[in-house]
C-alpha cells in the first residue's frame, strides 16, 4: 500500500518522472562511456574485450538496480534513528523492513535497470557464446542471485545504522562501490582482493563467477568452472545473515522518547 501511494504520487507528474528516469539512465551510462573511451586506446583490459566488459557491466547493473529499486531507501535509516521517526514504524502492524523498503519508493531507479539491460542485450548480440543448457539457465540465476546479494548488503548496512546512527557511507562502500568493482574484469585485480570478495564478502557471486562460466573463461583463483551455480546458495546465506543482523539491530534500537 505504501509503495502504491508513492507510485501514484510519482505518476501524477509523468513528465517529471520520465525526465528523472532518463536522467538516471544517462547518468549511470556515463560510467560505461568512460570504459568505452578507454578501449579506444587499448584492445583488451585484463584479457577481456569491450564486449565482455559490457557483459560484466550489464549484469552487475541489472542486479544492483533490482536491489536498489527495492531496498535503496535503506541509506536513510540512520536519519530515522537519529530524529526518532523510526518510532512511527514500530507502532504499525506491518514488518519494519517492508516499511523502510517502501518508504519514498522511487520508480526513477528503473533507469539503471533499463540502462544495464540494454547494455547487456548489446553485449550478448556481439559475443559468440556457446549457449549450452547450463549457460542459459545461469543467466537469470545470476541476475536474481546478484540482486539478492546486493539486497542483503543493503539490509546489513541498514542494520549497522541502529548502532552507528549515521553510517550510510559505509553501506555505500559495499553497495555502490561493489557494483563499480564488478563492472571490471576480475583479472585486473590482485589475488588478495579476489579472495576477499569471494570468501569474505561474496560479491564475486553477483556476476564474476557465473559470468566467467558463461564466457568460457577460467577463474583467476583456479576455482571450479561451475562454482557460479552456487550463487543462489550464497545469496540465501547472505539474506539469512542480513535477517539476523536486522533483528539484532531492531532489538538494540533505543527510542528517542519523544
Amino acid at each position: 500500500m505504501i509503495v502504491g501511494m508513492w507510485v501514484r504520487s510519482t505518476m501524477a507528474y509523468r513528465t517529471s518522472f520520465l525526465i528523472m528516469t532518463v536522467g538516471n539512465l544517462l547518468a549511470t551510462g556515463l560510467d560505461f562511456v568512460a570504459i568505452a573511451l578507454m578501449f579506444t586506446h587499448i584492445g583488451e583490459l585484463g584479457g577481456f574485450t569491450l564486449d565482455e566488459v559490457a557483459f560484466l557491466y550489464g549484469t552487475t547493473s541489472v542486479a544492483f538496480g533490482l536491489a536498489d529499486l527495492v531496498l535503496g531507501t535503506m541509506g536513510r535509516l540512520g536519519q530515522r534513528v537519529r530524529d526518532g521517526t523510526m518510532d512511527t514504524l514500530l507502532v504499525r502492524p506491518v514488518p519494519i523492513l517492508a516499511q523502510v523498503a517502501a518508504d519514498r519508493f522511487a520508480l526513477r531507479r528503473l533507469g539503471r535497470i533499463t540502462q544495464g539491460a540494454l547494455l547487456l542485450g548489446w553485449s550478448l548480440a556481439r559475443l559468440d557464446i556457446d549457449w549450452t543448457v547450463d549457460r542459459v539457465l545461469l543467466m537469470p540465476v545470476m541476475l536474481l542471485s546478484g540482486g539478492a546479494i546486493f539486497g542483503a548488503l543493503f539490509v546489513l548496512g541498514g542494520a549497522f545504522q541502529f548502532w552507528a546512527k549515521d553510517a550510510s557511507e559505509v553501506q555505500n562502500a559495499f553497495t555502490f562501490g561493489g557494483t563499480t568493482l564488478l563492472e571490471y574484469p576480475p583479472t585486473v585485480f590482485g589475488k588478495e582482493l579476489l579472495r576477499g570478495v569471494t570468501f569474505v564478502i561474496p560479491l564475486a557471486f553477483v556476476n564474476w563467477l557465473p559470468a566467467l562460466h558463461i564466457l568460457g573463461r577460467p577463474d583467476p583463483l583456479g576455482l571450479p568452472a561451475r562454482i557460479g551455480f552456487a550463487a543462489p546458495l550464497v545469496a540465501g546465506a547472505c539474506c539469512a545473515v542480513a535477517g539476523l543482523a536486522w533483528r539484532a539491530g531492531l532489538r538494540a534500537y533505543q527510542s528517542t522518547g519523544s
